[in-house]
């Protein structure tokens, strides 16, 4: 049965499309019940929502409670709802109806690029390219080969796209005559003579005497020559071949008018390497190994950009060795006591992202970063001159970071606006990520946000006029989309409900489509309209800021949880603050029984490092989220905190830990247990503390420096020696091992093994290509020759870093919960 939902200019609150469910009884929690398979015990919550192109559709992958439960699928199916204009412009919704397999193999790709006016989409199906004419709502396809085409866009004069295809190598499409052109020659190996070997310094010198002795073979080979520049100009012109020389390329583009194709060459180190993982459990009844990572300080890739002049033909590469800042020593080089003299100017060494062009191709932008991640270069680039100016500089002698800022290998959030003159970026040179643009002709820079909040997405508007931002400016916890003019001002917020908003727009921009959660409710989708006043933004003073939702309160499409879940009554954990001891403010989700709890606690520490759990929406750490409920059914208090270096407070929280990790962070555990005896009723002897990879790492920090705060400890897959973990993750924080020992030396649990006096569970993944389980077990032969024996691990023969199976998380949460219960 179809339900239906109008909304006459606006849409109006419902629970849309959900039935009520009976009354049952209260269950008990159990390992068994809530490490389940969560797609048979909680539901799936719909993802990857997008709109058609006409905005009169929302699809979005999805498993119905009533699927889920009878068919048991193996994945999502994707799912629509209809929208629909009526009398008095108003809107109709259906009920998810799921897509049938011919329309969904028919749909295009909902990523594509459009024209400057916004009447054609160009977007890449099963490796082929098509063309949406979105008057008409016609489909073209542009190729119909066996090689895929990929990153296609629209020329300059839009009368072309331009794609790539495998071997890295660009071509063009006319849009008109079908003509297809190849628009560079890429080859894999080095510039060779006629014979195909590539000539020795000897070899060369023994030629050119060749030719100085014998005018014979001088005049041979200048007719030879003469003959091949006849031919060559009989022949059409052709790209010029440019031989990579065993290198790597990367991000080949034109400019918009097609003159200049800029790339990056990457060379990879021959003595890096790689860390080997064992794989016991497999098929084939062998031991097999997994190829996994370099380890950090191992050799890096050098990094090369160029330039190919097409009417030159010329290639060039951007000499980079001006920009300012490029020799400067990072700071912790000038007062470490292990570091090497070192007096001279070296370049560090640096990576090139972009360029980020104007639609006229008359400016181009790069960005540069060095690889020690402590600067980040904004540049304009002179494609003829190969000239760059600095338009942006951001330092920080911890690392780069936040969000919008980008990577080694993304340039961040970035673009022009519609004068073509002025580009917007994303910088921390406040101390949180904000919104900025610079005149790129005249150097002149405004900030367009400011505050201590994030902007963590922004996506301009279809005509350039307008922001769309999310931002968490209410509440560190929380998340809602604003609309803002491009020129800065006042922001009005269109999401009102509490908790995370994000929001996929329609097409037109006209249309919501929010996936939302609460703390306690997982994720759903529901649909709201732009106001007419939030679609017609004035300018306002920039200091203005409107928190007030102008969008109509949405319209939820989904319900997707199962009955035994919803049986339950998952506690809202309250958001709370606690005193750090150098003056900052720790936030913290808390569960605490009704009964007044027993004076056990049990301390979470969330991982990746930077990673923001303390909120209002449903934690991706939703199995925790449930063994915390169960945990406080027993009497138990929980504690949930954002650590320094987690995310979503600015970048001298996030870069608090450089240089000594389970330093601040750790400080703020100690802290938050203080506070949980001060406060709570705790008793300081029944505390415990738990977490995985980052959250096993401090775990393991606890527990071996500050033993009298934490009587038992569940870590698992932690970090035991930071030297073993990954290049880019570790060396931001930590720098490199031979040149910042002591950091490492310090960060390290496996250096400070002999503190432990509590009790210690160690869990880990035998097939983990991310904490190698070699680090677990390097810990537990010093944990032997130390002569520990309150410690014991448990090893899961075919689980990676993030467990899959159910059987798994039982077995490892039966004996967490099994630790805290016999030792608190």
């Amino acid at each position: 049965m179809n339900c239906f939902v109008y909304w006459p200019l606006a849409l109006i609150a419902s629970s849309a499309f959900a039935q009520p469910t009976p009354k049952t009884t209260q269950p008990s929690l159990t390992i068994e019940t809530i490490m389940q398979d969560p797609k048979d015990w909680i539901g799936t919550s719909p993802s990857n929502p997008f709109w058609s192109d006409d905005a009169k559709t929302l699809y979005f992958s999805w498993t119905p409670v009533t699927t889920g439960a009878t068919e048991k699928a193996k994945s999502d199916s994707l799912y629509k709802v209809t929208f629909t204009t009526g009398r008095g412009k108003s809107r109709v919704a259906s009920s998810p109806i799921k897509v049938s397999p011919l329309e969904r193999r028919n749909l295009p790709a909902p990523t594509g690029v459009y024209n400057r006016a916004h009447t054609q989409r160009l977007f890449e199906r099963q490796g082929d390219l098509f063309l949406l004419d979105l008057a008409s709502m016609k489909v073209r396809q542009l190729t119909n080969t066996v090689e895929p085409e990929m990153e296609a866009l629209f020329a300059g004069d839009e009368q072309s796209i331009v794609f790539r295809r495998p071997g890295s190598n660009l071509f063009s499409i006319h849009l008109s005559t079908g003509q297809l052109a190849q628009l560079t020659d890429f080859r894999p190996g080095a510039n060779a003579d006629a014979s195909g070997a590539k000539l020795t310094d000897e070899e060369k010198f023994l030629k050119q005497d060749q030719l100085r002795l014998s005018s014979v073979l001088a005049e041979r080979k200048a007719r030879r020559e003469e003959g091949e520049r006849i031919s060559k100009a009989d022949r059409p012109k052709r790209p010029k071949p440019i031989y990579l020389d065993g290198k790597l390329l990367f991000n080949p583009q034109t400019s918009p008018d097609g003159r200049f194709i800029t790339y990056r060459l990457t060379k990879s180190p021959t003595n890096a390497k790689i860390a080997q993982v064992p794989n016991y459990v497999t098929e084939s009844g062998y031991t097999e190994e997994l190829s996994a990572r370099i380890k950090v300080g191992a050799p890096l890739p050098t990094h090369e950009f160029f330039v190919y002049d097409i009417a030159r033909d010329t290639v060039r590469a951007v000499s980079l060795k001006t920009l300012p800042g490029i020799s400067d020593k990072p700071d912790y080089l000038k007062t470490s006591s292990t570091a090497k003299p070192d007096t001279t100017k070296k370049t560090r060494s640096v990576v090139v992202s972009g360029p980020v062009w104007s639609a006229d191709s008359k400016l181009g932008v790069v960005v540069v970063r060095s690889l020690d991640n402590k600067d980040r270069w904004i540049c304009r680039l002179d494609p003829e001159t190969l000239a760059l100016t600095v338009l942006d500089r951001q330092h920080n002698d911890a690392w780069i970071g936040g969000p919008g800022i980008g990577s080694t290998n993304a340039p961040g959030s970035m673009g022009f606006l519609a004068d073509q003159q002025t580009l917007w970026f994303q910088s921390e040179a406040t101390g949180y990520a904000h919104l900025y643009t610079v005149n790129v002709s005249t150097g002149e820079r405004k900030a367009l946000t400011s505050g201590k909040f994030e902007v963590q997405q922004v996506q301009l508007s279809s005509d350039k006029t307008q922001f769309f931002l999310q931002t968490n400016e209410v509440h560190p916890g929380e998340q809602h989309f604003y609309r803002m003019a491009a020129s800065g001002g006042e922001r009005i917020r269109l999401t009102s409900m509490t908790g995370a908003n994000d929001v996929t727009l329609s097409p037109d921009e006209t249309q919501m489509a929010i996936r939302y959660s609460s703390s306690n409710q997982p994720w759903e989708l529901y649909v709201a309209p732009l106001s007419v006043e939030s679609r017609a933004v004035k300018k306002r003073s920039s200091s203005a800021v409107s928190v007030s939702s102008t969008g109509s309160t949405p319209v939820k499409l989904t319900s997707s949880q199962t009955d035994a879940f919803k049986a339950y009554p998952w506690r809202e954990p309250a958001l709370v603050t606690i005193p750090a001891r150098d003056g900052q403010t720790i936030y913290a989700r808390l569960y605490k029984p009704t009964s007044g709890g027993t004076g056990k606690s049990v301390v979470f520490v969330h991982g990746a490092g930077y990673l923001q759990n303390a909120h209002k929406w449903w934690s991706q750490y939703f199995r925790e989220y449930m063994f915390h409920n169960l945990l406080v059914d027993k009497g138990y208090t929980v504690l949930d905190i954002d650590y320094r270096a987690s995310a979503g407070y600015g970048s001298e929280w996030r870069t608090g830990i450089y240089r000594h990790m389970g330093g601040k962070d750790l400080d703020d555990h100690v802290d938050a247990a203080k506070w949980l005896v001060q406060t709570q009723g705790v008793d300081a002897k029944r505390i415990g503390i738990y977490g995985g990879s980052y959250g096993g790492f401090i775990t393991l920090m606890a527990m071996f420096t500050t033993p009298d705060v934490f009587k038992a400890g569940a870590a698992l897959r932690p970090v035991t020696d930071w030297a073993a973990y990954n290049h880019p993750y570790t060396a931001s924080i930590l720098n490199e091992p031979q040149a910042d020992s002591l950091a490492y030396r310090r960060s390290s649990p496996i250096n400070f093994a002999e503190g432990l006096k509590g009790h210690l569970l160690i869990c880990h993944g035998i097939v983990d290509v991310n904490v190698h389980v070699q680090d677990a077990i390097r810990l537990s032969q010093r944990l032997i020759e130390l002569k520990k024996e309150n410690w014991e691990m448990a090893l899961y023969p075919v689980e990676d870093h993030g467990f899959v199976e159910p059987t798994s998380w039982m077995d490892e949460y039966k004996r967490i919960l099994k630790l805290f219960d016999e030792r608190l």
